[in-house]
């Protein structure tokens, strides 16, 4: 993801590394627009030889700008060179790496800061038995308020200007998707980017979207879903089925990267903070573990997130931030239901500030205040 730390980690990488000798390049340098990985990258080695001589180890800075750059890692990894790369298109990246050097690599997502790093950066965080003591308490909720409206990004927490955020949404849209994927219908794909921002933590169908916008094909709105999940921008959540033909006929969830951006080029969360909050907990699973599945459940209720590692489901997450006597017993059953079907004894609602433990019929119904949660650890609740 774009301005999500990547450079800045790489940074505090190399300075960690006081006795390792590398060579780097970032290539979101314009003056690299042109470089071609068929005709530059020897000579670049080349360079990189005559002015620091042998060095055993590459950091290459935003590496999908240069299309067919897998080629040269191979070539250098089979002469042992070693290589720390970035990029912002989970598709590119993931599709290359596991075409050319299948176990060979390993792998690691960064996302807009959690909400502990989150306070980290506001000097916050909260110390020891912090749950326990009420001004801390206070001080978190406060912190939570702020971190639903402004999100994670580092360098729009440090300036609080709107225009870091849409022009990070604009590089987005024409960097890493428009001019990636020569699409012509521009205001149309913004359109519906637009549109899908607005629209978090709801369902949508393709066969819906390709109307709207009066698009010729379902295709067309899938291939546009594709890239911009790959872009990490938008992510689309299926309908848990056994039946992948019902899985992939279901309307979808959408979800953004960030809610502080959503709120910034869409509009706010304003008349519904739980379509925030179910945004933020979906982005938290996404941040926690990459390796998992996250579907939503519906049959006669609903559940927000169902957690697949492997082949079984191990977990069941309801978000139900305000709560009343009919919407508790609404998201109790339905969660009930989906843990009979999994075979699972302990279901999670996550809640405002509501801190309690009911069981149902011998299963455990567990209420935690969303701050608790994204503080925890994913074991600490299990």
């Amino acid at each position: 993801m774009r301005r999500s730390g990547k450079s800045t980690l790489l940074t505090q990488i190399v300075s960690e590394w006081n006795d390792c000798q590398f060579y780097y390049l970032n290539f979101e340098d314009e003056r690299l627009i042109s470089f071609s990985a068929e005709e530059d990258f020897d000579l670049l080695y080349q360079v990189f030889l005559e002015l620091y001589g042998e060095q055993k180890t590459f950091f290459f800075d935003e590496i999908q700008n240069v299309p067919g750059w897998e080629r040269f890692v191979r070539r250098m990894y089979e002469r042992d060179k070693k290589f720390v790369i970035t990029g912002s298109n989970a598709r590119l990246l993931s599709r290359e790496l596991a075409t050319h050097l299948t176990g060979r690599h390993l792998a690691k997502e960064l996302y807009p800061f959690s909400f502990r790093e989150f306070l980290r950066f506001k000097g916050a965080e909260p110390g020891e038995n912090f749950e326990y003591i009420t001004e801390e308490r206070a001080k978190i909720s406060k912190h939570l308020s702020q971190y639903v409206e402004d999100g994670g990004f580092p360098e729009y927490l440090k300036y609080g200007e709107n225009e870091i955020l849409h022009r990070l949404f604009g590089d987005i849209i024409f960097r890493d998707i428009l001019v990636r994927y020569g699409i012509r219908e521009t205001k149309t794909f913004r359109e519906i980017a637009n549109y899908l921002m607005a629209n978090v933590s709801n369902t949508i169908s393709y066969n819906r979207l390709k109307n709207i916008f009066n698009l010729g094909s379902v295709n067309t709105v899938k291939n546009y879903a594709e890239y911009l999940e790959s872009s990490f921008l938008i992510f689309f959540v299926d309908r848990f089925s056994y039946s992948g033909g019902v899985r992939h006929a279901s309307p979808k969830k959408v979800y953004c990267v960030d809610t502080g951006l959503r709120n910034v080029v869409s509009f706010k969360f304003s008349e519904d903070i739980g379509r925030a909050i179910e945004n933020l907990v979906f982005i938290e699973l996404k941040r926690r573990s990459s390796q998992t599945e996250i579907y939503y459940w519906k049959n006669r209720g609903e559940v927000d997130f169902v957690i697949k590692r492997g082949l079984k489901v191990e977990e069941l997450i309801q978000v139900c931030y305000s709560i009343n006597e009919e919407t508790e017993k609404r998201e109790v059953n339905a969660l009930v239901d989906a843990m009979d079907e999994f075979g699972l004894n302990k279901g999670l609602i996550v809640t405002d500030d509501i801190e309690r433990e009911e069981e149902i019929d011998g299963r455990r119904i567990v209420f935690m205040p969303l701050w608790k949660w994204l503080l925890k650890v994913p074991e600490e609740w299990m």
